[in-house]
């Protein structure tokens, strides 16, 4: 039975998520894994990759055992959203690499970003000598998390997304 999510049928939907799950998985395993032979799992997984849905593989890392156990949300809110000035502001983002993520927000500030340092004090000069100097930051403002409650990647769609 074919899905409405990205035509993605069942077995394409099982390929995304035993790689999600183990993304060095031999394409042998996936296929018993997923009840297919070898030669259909194979193309498959090459569909699904030249779709563009399956845009890489990569390692997985902790970020609390290389000692980047601290993280802060950081609103920014720009002095100008014209088209230029976030795509400057994008670009800088790109190359601060303590910025984990960013997001453009529809709300009362611009982004959203997501910093991760090993410390208060190393998140200060971040903030400081970096965000701050970003294009066309107008004002910030940080939340400290206290507890990582949930962070992972993607899952693979299921019938009932």
């Amino acid at each position: 039975m074919q899905n409405d999510l990205f035509g993605l049928d069942r077995f394409d939907q099982a390929i995304l998520t035993a790689l999600a799950e183990d993304g060095r998985i031999s394409v042998t395993d996936l296929a018993r894994r997923i009840g297919l032979s070898k030669s259909p799992t194979q193309s498959r997984l090459k569909r699904l990759e030249a779709d563009g849905i399956i845009t890489g593989y990569r390692a997985m890392l902790d970020p609390i055992r290389l000692g980047l156990d601290h993280v802060a949300f950081v609103e920014v809110r720009l002095t100008d959203t014209r088209e230029k000035a976030l795509a400057e502001f994008n670009a800088a983002v790109r190359r601060v690499a303590e910025i984990e993520q960013a997001h453009m927000i529809a709300s009362n500030f611009d982004y959203l970003l997501k910093i991760r340092t090993r410390s208060m004090s190393e998140y200060r000069a971040v903030l400081a000598e970096k965000i701050s100097s970003l294009p066309h930051v107008a004002n910030t403002s940080t939340f400290v998390a206290m507890e990582a409650v949930k962070e992972a990647g993607l899952l693979a769609p299921t019938e009932n997304s």
